[in-house]
């Protein structure tokens, strides 16, 4: 399965879910997005961003500084009419 990469290295808090959120928003359901950052702070950002919006946060690591989130852009919800 094809995955987008995003990024966003050397961004503080809170731009990385930021970026990624209107990233996500031009996705179609099922697919995935791919964010490198290196600000510690966006391992729980990510996962509350993903608790709070459906989104799933498929998996997450870090390699010498650099951590790498994999998301999976949530089903279409049936009364949207607002898309996050």
């Amino acid at each position: 399965m094809s995955e987008t990469l995003l990024d966003l290295r050397d961004l503080a808090c809170p731009l990385p879910v930021l970026r990624a959120n209107r990233e996500l928003r031009g996705m179609a359901p099922g697919e995935r997005l791919r964010v490198l950052a290196t600000d510690a702070a966006a391992v729980a950002d990510f996962k509350s961003y993903c608790q709070e919006t459906g989104h799933t946060l498929v998996a997450w690591s870090e390699d010498a500084g650099i951590y790498s989130f994999t998301l999976k852009r949530r089903p279409a919800l049936p009364d949207a009419t607002k898309d996050t």
